[in-house]
């Protein structure tokens, strides 16, 4: 009778132990990234009554089972559905990351590494990277000194994605561009005296807008038009230009006099741009816009190349034009960038971009991943901490695709608790501890009927 006392108290402490989880589950329902727990029971401690026997064959009796009577239920172990992917929730914040896959963001406190599946993140005022919920640094790999261009994967260390050096990009001076288009030897524009127009902007060394009004202009032979250079502009139009001898048209580091473009009359695909046309048999397909280095301190020459140039028939209409850069866009030249925003991509990588069309790598968010992610410890705050059976960090964590998995910006990973489930527990724990709470009362009631006994 004690006995069953003792195990409707067991099973109580048993049931309330998993309300307790369901209570937390519940109450968890919309916690970013929060992963459920379950509780399993095992029963308790058995007294043996009497040991079992083998069999006889000499009297010829069969063995006994052992009697044995169990004194209650416990807990058997609490598990978390740490690897159960929660639900997504956009958010449209370029600091809100969702990890696909298995694996756990890495943040400090300044002494020690936790561990979380909750993606909010802000920049905070030393321009850090930081998880929103308790300020702690996000880690991961910063950009190979030797190589902007590469993370260099040694020991995580903080984002610091905002600096005074990553708020600016700097400008780049012009160096080469292209002109494209027609030229038809009907065109008033390319007969007139002032000629075809090109304007041709370019950006000195300080990332100062210019432009250079280059002039296509028709001669008595056909196929053959002549390239001027008209003016230098700045970027409010004004002349820049005084002394005409300050900058000029150049092949092979020599001055070109109205130097000539020249077309093959079979098909008017492009032969040749020089000071003697193609008469001479040359080959040239390009001109150097040379400025003086006295006048122009700030100026970079530029390579003009017209080998994509054609004289057609339009209709009386040219349509060449220069293009900043060559045919792959290099040297295109830029102005000063300024941040216009961040972004991180699937595989961590944090990229500035600036509203010159520039952008920067800052580096690497780094992921770390356990052989026994349910054996991480839970610390509150969606932090989690190595354990010996969840196994050790390395202090170098993984690339996030190494393991298949990605990050989604503007996404949140959501609590995975299911409350349909969570309800059904509820009701089976509930009626659980009503079952061993009418224990209790009964044995109460035979106690007492006992006790009678002596009146």
């Amino acid at each position: 009778m004690m006995r069953s006392l003792y195990s409707g108290v067991a099973g109580l402490k048993t049931h309330q132990t998993r309300m307790d989880v369901i209570g937390n589950n519940i109450a968890n329902v919309n916690t970013t990234a929060y992963k459920s727990q379950s509780m399993t029971f095992s029963d308790l401690m058995y007294q043996t009554t009497q040991a079992a026997s083998g069999a006889n064959p000499t009297t010829g009796v069969g063995g006994i089972n052992a009697r044995q009577i169990g004194l209650g239920a416990k807990t058997s172990a609490i598990k978390t559905a740490i690897t159960t992917q929660g639900a997504s929730q956009t958010t449209n914040d370029p600091f809100d990351i969702m990890i696909t896959g298995d694996s756990f963001f890495i943040v400090n406190n300044g002494q020690n590494n936790y561990f979380t599946r909750d993606g909010s993140f802000y920049v905070d005022g030393a321009g850090n990277l930081a998880m929103t919920s308790t300020g702690y640094n996000v880690m991961g790999w910063k950009v190979d000194p030797n190589d902007a261009s590469a993370i260099k994967q040694d020991t995580v260390s903080a984002l610091r994605v905002m600096t005074t050096e990553n708020m600016t990009y700097p400008p780049e001076a012009t160096k080469s561009a292209r002109i494209s288009g027609i030229i038809d030897k009907n065109d008033t524009n390319v007969n007139a005296t002032a000629g075809k127009i090109m304007n041709l902007e370019f950006y000195d060394n300080q990332g100062y807008k210019y432009t250079a009004k280059l002039s296509v202009h028709s001669t008595k032979t056909d196929g053959q038009f002549t390239v001027k250079l008209d003016d230098i502009l700045d970027s409010k139009g004004k002349s820049v230009l005084a002394d005409p001898t300050k900058a000029s048209l150049q092949q092979n580091n020599a001055d070109v006099k109205d130097p000539v473009l020249e077309f093959d009359l079979k098909n008017g695909s492009f032969k040749n741009v020089g000071p003697t046309g193609g008469a001479a048999g040359g080959t040239e397909s390009t001109l150097t816009l040379h400025f003086d280095a006295g006048t122009f301190p700030s100026f970079t020459d530029i390579t003009i190349d017209f080998s994509k140039c054609s004289n057609l028939n339009n209709n009386g209409s040219s349509t060449v034009s220069p293009i900043r850069g060559d045919a792959k866009g290099n040297g295109a030249g830029r102005k000063v960038g300024e941040m216009s925003g961040i972004e991180i991509q699937k595989d961590g990588m944090i990229y500035a971009n600036y509203d010159n069309g520039c952008s920067r790598l800052l580096g690497q968010i780094a992921v770390a991943t356990f052989a026994n992610a349910s054996g991480l410890a839970k610390e509150g705050d969606n932090l989690y901490s190595a354990t010996q059976n969840s196994g050790d960090f390395d202090g170098i964590g993984t690339d996030i695709t190494t393991g298949g998995g990605y990050m989604n910006t503007g996404v949140l990973e959501m609590s995975n608790v299911d409350l349909s489930s969570e309800f059904t527990e509820m009701i089976t724990t509930q009626r659980g501890f009503q079952a061993n709470s009418r224990i209790i009362t009964v044995s109460d009631t035979l106690l007492e009927e006992l006790t009678n006994l002596k009146r």
